[in-house]
């Protein structure tokens, strides 16, 4: 890729669209149009949210202008390090993800559930409302998109209100990912990097040849909606052909791999292998990892009573499994040591997660790896359990 022009250069012309754009087809925007799609998402009623640059990251924040998104800036990341580069060009999404992700809009770190007010010598509860505001996620990558279907079954199997409201209330604008992170191992569980479904809207963001543009597809009728009155075109075969390319070369660069065969059996047969007890070593039971990991759902409540007795509040914030505290019982926790608690962890995120949900709790993002203080990766922890000696059941260490 390269240049910084964002002008239409060669090729068609972009024509505003006479007809709503039909599902699964494929549009070009020039990225001179692109504050147009802005302008309708706000039309439309939609709250932007984003990448926006903030604190030294780029971090998910409201979206007013173009000038808030991240231009010509990129992110390196790697165990346990992370920083900022400006880039080469002028590139709106030249970016890997980062510490935020989407569940602190469907999930908030901290909300209020309920209110209970004292009437007679009972309480009546008042649910807290939701806010109805609708949010446009703009930038949401392939590994995110599997993220957001995860936790579509783990709070739909909950029956959790405020998280089925809030979604209902969301629109999904993916961006293909252009470049890999030295984290990512989105292809090892092939949930990325190419968007194939649960999108709203797809954009793949192409420089090439002098020439700067947004390949845009339909996946819904909300997202074709959205594309009123936005200048498009059809897509050429050689647009298309650009856009498939620059994922191609993120695939095929990712920074990380996982062998998943046969990971759910070989994590639950091992509790014991020294493994556990090397990577407790290093281990600070911080939570980073399960703070900045799309899926991680572990949750606690509190009960906040006022001085005069007639109101309480119910509150739940996001918790931990490596807090000590989690699985306290009478005052006891179950699980009191580093290791017992990360073994916990990844045995659950790899492995019996597929008991609960069906499916692996990872989506090959890397947050967890970037924003582990020691550097921690558990894409090395899996492959150690793999070739050091256990003490599975029955003497025999899984395959």
């Amino acid at each position: 890729m390269s240049g910084r022009s964002s002008g239409p250069g060669p090729g068609p012309s972009a024509a505003s669209s006479v007809e709503r754009p039909a599902l699964g087809s494929r549009h070009v925007l020039e990225r001179t149009e692109f504050p147009s799609l802005l302008r309708s998402l706000r039309t439309a009623g939609y709250r932007t949210v984003g990448p926006t640059i903030r604190d030294g990251a780029i971090v998910y924040g409201e979206i007013r202008q173009e000038s808030d998104l991240p231009i010509g800036w990129t992110d390196r990341q790697e165990a346990g390090r992370y920083r900022l580069e400006q880039r080469a060009d002028a590139a709106l999404f030249g970016y890997n993800v980062g510490p935020h992700s989407w569940k602190k809009y469907l999930f908030p770190s901290r909300e209020r559930l309920f209110t209970a007010v004292r009437d007679g010598r009972s309480f009546v509860v008042q649910p807290e409302p939701v806010d109805p505001t609708p949010l446009a996620f703009l930038g949401v990558r392939a590994c995110e998109l599997a993220a957001l279907g995860v936790s579509d079954r783990v709070f739909g199997k909950a029956g959790d209100p405020s998280y089925a409201e809030r979604r209902t209330r969301t629109l999904r604008i993916a961006v293909q990912c252009g470049q890999a992170g030295a984290t990512c191992f989105c292809v090892s569980m092939k949930t990325g990097p190419a968007v194939t479904g649960g999108h709203d809207l797809s954009l793949t963001e192409v420089l090439h040849e002098g020439r700067h543009y947004f390949l845009v597809e339909v996946g819904s009728e909300s997202g074709a909606r959205i594309l009123d009155g936005v200048p498009l075109r059809p897509a050429t075969e050689d647009e298309f052909r650009s856009a498939v390319a620059s994922v191609g070369r993120a695939a095929a660069s990712m920074g990380r791999t996982m062998d998943t065969n046969g990971l759910r059996d070989l994590l639950v047969l091992n509790p014991e292998n020294p493994r556990w007890e090397i990577v407790a070593r290093r281990c600070l039971s911080c939570t980073n990892c399960t703070m900045a990991c799309p899926t991680c759902f572990c949750q606690t409540t509190e009960e906040v009573p006022d001085l005069s007795a007639e109101k309480s509040e119910r509150w739940r914030r996001w918790d931990s499994c490596f807090n000590s505290g989690f699985t306290a019982v009478h005052g006891t926790s179950v699980r009191s040591t580093t290791q017992s608690r990360y073994r916990q962890w990844l045995t659950h995120k790899l492995g019996t997660w597929y008991d609960q949900f069906g499916e692996s709790g990872c989506v090959g993002c890397g947050r967890c790896i970037t924003w582990c203080p020691v550097g921690i990766d558990l894409t090395e922890e899996v492959a150690a359990v793999r070739t050091a000696p256990g003490d599975a059941p029955g003497g025999r260490v899984a395959p």
